[in-house]
């Protein structure tokens, strides 16, 4: 079973939603889909068949979700080492074109949030910045072209 690399905030997160999903979602889908077969025919009723459509969405994304929680591996941020960038270190990255440094967290696909300043390992950036130690310079092509980046500090 693949591992799956998640923070403590990432990892709370999908749990969070696991339990909405199943103490309010499903109940209340089961509670439209009853409200819906009470109108009667059921072959031209949109209100069944927009419940049943969620409750599809609803049990494949709890499966989806059991899944990821069983393969979850969580990295705890104050373990990880400061001379290199690893999953789950934060970064401070200066843009050698502008001159203006960003800051991320290195976290996993499902954590991604690049407005709150966590990118994916699996983005360019991410994978660019992975390894790299302070002082490295980054070239990523991005679809504007290239940008250069220097790996100020692992914060």
């Amino acid at each position: 079973m693949e591992r799956i690399p998640v923070t403590p905030e990432g990892y709370a997160a999908i749990r969070r939603e696991l339990e909405n999903l199943k103490r309010v979602e499903r109940p209340e889908n089961i509670r439209a889909i009853e409200e819906a077969r009470s109108h009667g025919d059921l072959s031209e009723n949109a209100e069944y068949a927009a419940a049943k459509d969620r409750q599809g969405f609803i049990e494949g994304r709890i499966i989806e979700l059991e899944y990821k929680m069983a393969c979850l591996e969580i990295i705890h941020p104050h373990n990880l080492p400061k001379d290199r960038a690893v999953f789950g270190s934060r970064v401070r990255l200066e843009n050698l074109e502008t001159g203006q440094d960003v800051e991320y967290q290195l976290v996993g696909p499902d954590e991604s949030d690049v407005g709150n300043g966590r990118i994916s390992i699996a983005s360019p950036l991410g994978r660019a910045i992975l390894g790299r130690k302070p002082g490295d310079e980054l070239v990523i092509d991005v679809p504007g072209g290239k940008r250069t980046y220097e790996l100020v500090e692992i914060c």
